[in-house]
């Protein structure tokens, strides 16, 4: 952390910045491990297959998959809100898996705010404080102390239902760590808000995170946001983990086409036949620098360059422009090589952008070929 915020948290005594990563590992009560955790609504519906995931003491952590993949239901068992039909589930060395949620050092930040429209944010602010008994005084001084933290500090005598979304937002998860909790739990919190807010309070969320060093376990199905925020990602579908690791290690290396598929990668190919590392494809023979035992190749769209005209080389491969999406800083195209379609991500600066129906060379370096498996 840098002496500039540390010094800005310094002056708020009851928040606590964490110095290094020795300090933030030291926080044993907001670890979790769970094990074998299985859940099932009804007869037919699996929510949970068997989850054993590990996340670290002050880790940025999340649960990233589509609808219905079993990410909200493992976010609502940490919080207590439902019961497991078999597993454990441990937080700080702790089995609370039959914990209720108020004997539990966790809290939740919801898509809708779950805000008291009529109260106003102080009493927003100050109402879990209040269900603990603490004094009036005490109450105030710690709802100012984190209002002024999380920068509400001009709005605390005003009503909730007069303050913007992002406004509300930000009391949301004002109200969540007002109570100090050891685990911080974000049901896709940002969803509901437009995409400039978004990303500004992405930042935020962030920052606010690694000020605290308090773990924090986030629920999305956006990629680009689960990349942006995460110290990992645990991809999650049909109830079962498919990958866990750092956002780039998943969206490099996925371990399987759902994973790459849904990090955004559609240049996936079968690989029809293998010599070595010499790959055959329906794009045609290419060299991997580490070809694995996997049958589909995958070849990220930012990796690739374009070269005007037919240029002959190893790896390289003739195409036609298709499609050109000029985005700005970089221009998207469908490229088609025969009866198969390739796209290419290409940054703007500098370049001669082909043109559709242009003829290209595609080079395809052997280190960004990843095999996996279906």
């Amino acid at each position: 952390m840098s002496e500039t915020m540390t010094a800005e948290i310094a002056d708020h005594p009851g928040i606590r910045p964490v110095a290094d990563e020795q300090d933030r590992a030291s926080r044993k009560a907001s670890s979790i491990e769970m094990q074998g955790l299985h859940k099932r609504f009804g007869r037919d519906t699996v929510a949970l297959d068997g989850v054993d995931l590990d996340i670290r003491a002050g880790e940025f952590f999340t649960l990233l998959g589509p609808s219905g993949c079993g990410k909200t239901t493992l976010l609502r068992i940490l919080a207590g809100l439902e019961e497991p039909d078999d597993g454990t589930l441990v937080v700080g060395g702790k089995n609370v898996t039959e914990v209720p949620p108020h004997q539990r050092s966790v809290n939740t930040v919801f898509q809708s705010y779950a805000l008291f429209p009529h109260l106003s944010v102080r009493d927003n602010l100050a109402f879990g404080l209040k269900m603990r008994g603490l004094p009036a005084a005490e109450r105030n001084a710690k709802v100012d102390e984190i209002a002024e933290f999380i920068k509400l500090g001009d709005l605390v005598e005003r009503r909730v239902d007069q303050l913007s979304g992002g406004q509300r937002q930000r009391i949301a998860l004002a109200r969540a760590l007002v109570c100090e909790p050891d685990v911080l739990l974000l049901d896709e919190p940002l969803s509901a808000l437009d995409a400039g807010l978004r990303s500004q309070l992405q930042v935020e969320l962030l920052r606010v995170q690694k000020r605290l060093g308090m773990t924090f376990v986030f629920v999305t199905h956006d990629q680009d946001e689960a990349m942006v925020m995460s110290d990992r990602i645990a991809v999650l579908n049909g109830g079962n983990i498919q990958q866990v690791g750092a956002p780039r290690e998943v969206y490099e290396r996925p371990l399987n086409a759902f994973v790459a598929r849904f990090m955004g990668h559609d240049n996936l190919y079968p690989i029809s036949a293998r010599q070595g590392d010499r790959l055959t494809t329906s794009l045609g023979e290419l060299t991997a620098e580490d070809a694995g035992a996997g049958d589909l190749l995958l070849i990220r769209p930012e990796t690739l360059d374009l070269l005007p005209g037919e240029v002959a080389g190893d790896n390289h491969l003739t195409a036609t422009v298709g499609e050109r999406l000029y985005r700005g800083s970089h221009a998207e195209f469908r490229l088609e090589i025969g009866d198969t379609t390739l796209q290419a991500t290409v940054n703007n600066r500098g370049r001669h952008l082909p043109e559709v129906g242009e003829t290209v060379t595609v080079v395809v370096a052997p280190e960004d070929l990843v095999t996996l498996s279906e």
